[in-house]
């Protein structure tokens, strides 16, 4: 049985308690999702109450149960998703209703923070039915692109590769173009040299050719000075922010501009330098460690709507950044803050949904007996 949770749609520091719903069984290859039979607390929460009315309270689900590290995620044409377990190197395919599959292994060779990371869908998939993967070998981290069952073809090969600090956010913007991240894999100083692929934001044509035009000519780094980010979302206009790990005291979510150099190492959060791009929010590292990211648009959560959203492991919670026409942060909370361990991930489903990965099996958490699980956050059917 799928596992519900409300959270509320209320007046600030209302608390409703609600009875858990219980919906139809669904069937994973790793176990149906468990259901305990607690009763669950509806969660207040500050989101502007514009559309309030038509989506009520929002519902917690546990979608699937028994994966193991997921991490990267998007979704076909039929609405079913991939998404990628980094350690195994499994590319699963998820049904709306939780039902999971192996569809093939990619070869990986990563240890730590490497494996089997981000995942995008060709923007021409009915035509050409390419799907991307940002992986680990023994060697790089690198993006290949293949049919399913096929091998990928690499397209970006020789990202510096380590245990740690190994990026790997990989998504198709707004305007065709592929957006790679990378971490500094533990060479700082790389981060600031143009000429590495390490500590940046790197854009890419589909074909893996570098558009002309980029910031830096005949280069594929759109943005530099990163430490390792991984989240990366676009708003309505077609800005894309990213999440970025920090250091020993601030996490980052940062607004791109093609050619901005982001400060590290030699800035962590706020410099006020005029050379380096602040960034538009920071968080201590102990609320955050942030990873994958999201901005919702025409959902059916619609008071979330163009809110920036991520997923944030240490922290074990999922930060929503309300975000202004301008994009600057006008309000932030935190949702299921220490209900589910470690979030890696959060994405928006074809359904309007938003669905949120766990990752208590990726070596620093404390894993359940149904860990790792996909949590689906739609309106309540009742």
């Amino acid at each position: 049985m799928r596992n519900l949770r409300l959270i509320g749609k209320f007046p600030p520091l209302a608390v409703v308690t609600a009875l858990a719903l219980l919906v139809g069984a669904c069937g994973t290859l790793n176990g149906a999702a468990s259901d305990d039979g607690e009763n669950k607390r509806a969660v207040d929460t500050s989101a502007d109450s514009s559309g309030a009315e038509a989506a009520g309270r929002i519902e917690v689900e546990v979608l699937t149960t028994g994966l193991e590290a997921p991490w990267g995620a998007t979704f076909l044409p039929d609405g079913d998703a991939l998404v990628t377990e980094r350690d195994t190197g499994r590319l699963l395919r998820v049904t709306p209703d939780g039902q999971t599959e192996e569809v093939q292994r990619i070869p990986e060779g990563g240890s730590g923070e490497g494996g089997l990371l981000g995942v995008a869908l060709s923007p021409d998939y009915e035509r050409d039915e390419f799907v991307y993967a940002y992986y680990t070998t023994g060697e790089d981290n690198r993006v290949g692109r293949f049919k399913l069952g096929e091998a990928p073809e690499p397209i970006l090969t020789g990202i510096p590769v380590n245990t740690y600090h190994d990026g790997g956010g990989l998504a198709f913007g707004p305007d065709g173009m592929l957006y790679v991240t990378t971490g500094d894999a533990g060479d700082a100083a790389t981060a600031q040299d143009k000429g590495s692929l390490s500590g940046k934001v790197l854009r890419l044509a589909p074909d893996g050719g570098i558009p002309e035009d980029n910031p830096f000519p005949e280069n594929p780094v759109y943005s530099y000075g990163h430490r390792n980010v991984q989240g990366l979302a676009w708003d309505e206009s077609g800005q894309l922010f990213v999440s970025e790990f920090g250091e020993n005291q601030y996490d980052e979510v940062n607004r791109i501009e093609a050619g901005g150099n982001y400060g590290w190492p030699e800035v962590e959060g706020a410099g006020g330098e005029p050379e380096y791009i602040d960034p538009v929010q920071t968080f201590a590292t102990s609320e955050a460690s942030p990873s994958g990211a999201a901005i919702p648009k025409d959902s059916a959560i619609p008071q979330w709507d163009g809110d920036f959203f991520m997923a944030a492991l240490r922290g074990a919670r999922l930060w929503r950044l309300d975000l202004d026409s301008d994009g600057n942060v006008t309000g932030k909370e935190a949702l299921l803050d220490g209900e589910y361990g470690r979030l890696r991930n959060t994405v928006q489903a074809p359904d309007g949904s938003l669905w949120v990965f766990t990752n208590n099996r990726d070596g620093r958490g404390t894993p359940g007996e149904d860990d790792d699980r996909i949590l689906r956050l739609a309106p309540s059917e009742s």
